[in-house]
């Protein structure tokens, strides 16, 4: 820490102190607001230069600037809603309060009971006539041009980068929008949001490697969801007929700009409907999102114009691959595994066909896709959950939703076949016992729940953190989850004798 920097600290504290000694307390337990700043400035627009409003405003915010000396100073609070000036003079809220004042600071909270006027450079101002410190701040705010510009200290401390960039607020305050209108908008169409187990017993829903933890009680092992698929299906069983959950999923997987190790997904399933009728309810859902929360479907994302409008392209994975210049319609299988090692495809040699094609899609075709494009018909080897084609054989009723080159959503026509399921699982579960840590465990439960039969079902999948990002314009996914995860810092990592003793613990209770 820098000396200055102690220095600040130290003359915080000395304020601090300072306040207590007149006998206040820098920390009440309440304050009553009558206004937020952007109230007071849209009731008293009208006032003229000079004019004073006849009833008084109770406002309260942090100090984020504070100016002039002597008898009279002037400084400027931000709320949840905005920031509006306030002006402080001795002579009308008296010394005692006057000296409370001058022992505030930038980043203090309070609250001031006044009067609302426009000064002489037109600006709506409360007078304080009463003021109340609400929290005192022990450290300075960052400069926002050059204090918080530093991106990992902004995904650290989110707290200082909500406090100093409003945009960044704007962007969660339009998260939690979207969200609500596809709350709103799924039951308005009938569809019940349900909530299903985080602490699975195996892991299962996606091809993707679990997060593993421990239940002392139940001396077991246990996973955290990588999807709510298996338990929504269930529901499906039970009888229901629309069902979505919107929550938390984890993977222990890598990092990027689209990809961090837990995320919000909504899953949703309609019964007595196919993946054509899914698709069509994806293309609504978010067209409609978009028109509700920016009033338009023309979108701007990482510098490009992607535009809404419907209807989206639809094209077969196999037709996707042959126009970026891989034709794989009609290739054998040794084939389609000499294409895969020409082009690069790792393990080439040892790959399913299905995985190949798989991997010379992600690679070749979904980062070149940019406006909204169903990708359909898949390998029935890389989806385990999902119905064979009714006319194409080898492939599945599944589709991606590929926009600026990332995928938003995914969905099939599921599976009901209790005997083709657990076939399906068999091979996942080989898969696994020669190492393959994302393959699909053999779950028994669920495919007992399937032999007591599920309707036919349309299911569908999608990343509400990267649909934010393309309706805000955020170009990582960390601009859109308050607090995404990061390597922690020396000083805030577990000690290693608390780590000794978790690991007592848990071996303990093995």
């Amino acid at each position: 820490m820098s000396e200055e920097l102690s220095d600040l600290l130290k003359v915080r504290r000395e304020k601090l102190q300072n306040i207590r000694d007149k006998g206040v307390n820098p920390y009440p337990y309440k304050f009553t607001a009558t206004a937020h700043s952007n109230q007071v400035l849209e009731n008293f627009n009208q006032l003229a230069e000079g004019q004073e409003s006849a009833e008084t405003v109770a406002i309260a915010g942090r100090i984020m600037t504070k100016r002039g000396h002597g008898k009279a100073s002037f400084a400027t609070i931000q709320d949840e809603f905005g920031r509006i000036q306030i002006y402080a003079k001795l002579d009308v809220i008296g010394e005692s309060q006057y000296e409370l004042w001058q022992n505030l600071d930038m980043g203090d909270y309070i609250g001031v009971t006044g009067h609302v006027f426009r000064t002489k450079t037109n600006e709506i101002t409360v007078r304080v006539e009463k003021l109340e410190i609400l929290s005192k701040s022990l450290l300075p705010l960052p400069e926002k041009w050059h204090g918080l510009q530093d991106k990992e200290i902004r995904y650290r401390e989110r707290y200082l980068d909500l406090m100093v960039n409003p945009e960044v607020k704007e962007v969660f305050v339009k998260r939690s929008k979207i969200v609500s209108f596809i709350r709103r908008f799924l039951e308005e169409k009938g569809f019940l949001e349900v909530e299903t187990p985080v602490l699975h017993v195996l892991q299962g829903g996606a091809a993707a490697r679990p997060f593993e933890t421990f239940h002392d009680a139940l001396s077991m092992p246990l996973f955290m969801r990588i999807a709510p698929e298996l338990y929504l299906k269930r529901l499906l069983v039970g009888g229901f007929e629309k069902v979505f959950e919107m929550g938390r999923v984890f993977r222990n997987e890598g990092m990027s700009f689209k990809h961090n190790p837990e995320y919000t997904m909504i899953e949703i399933y309609q019964a007595y409907v196919d993946y054509h009728d899914i698709m069509q309810l994806t293309e609504d859902l978010i067209v409609h999102a978009a028109k509700e929360v920016l009033g338009t479907v023309e979108l701007e994302f990482r510098g490009e114009k992607i535009n809404l409008t419907p209807p989206w392209k639809k094209i077969t994975l196999e037709d996707a691959l042959k126009e970026n210049g891989i034709d794989i319609i009609g290739k054998t299988d040794d084939q389609i595994r000499t294409l895969g090692k020409e082009k690069g495809i790792e393990g080439a040699k040892e790959l399913g066909i299905g995985k190949i094609i798989n991997e010379l899609y992600d690679k070749f075709v979904e980062p070149n896709l940019r406006q909204p494009t169903f990708i359909i018909d898949h390998p029935l080897e890389t989806s385990p959950l999902a119905k064979k084609h009714r006319s194409k054989a080898g492939k599945v009723e599944r589709f991606e939703l590929i926009m600026a080159g990332m995928e938003l959503a995914n969905a099939f026509s599921e599976l009901n076949d209790p005997i083709d399921q657990m076939q399906r699982f068999q091979k996942q579960a080989d898969l696994k016992a020669a190492g393959d840590e994302e393959a699909e465990s053999m779950d028994e439960d669920f495919l007992r729940a399937l032999e007591y039969g599920m309707p036919p079902a349309g299911g569908l999948g999608i990343g509400i953190d990267r649909l934010v990002m393309l309706l805000t314009n955020s170009p990582s996914i960390r601009d859109v989850i308050f607090f995404p995860h990061m390597r922690p810092l020396a000083k805030t990592q577990p000690k290693p004798e608390e780590m000794d003793t978790l690991k007592k613990d848990q071996n303990e209770s093995k």
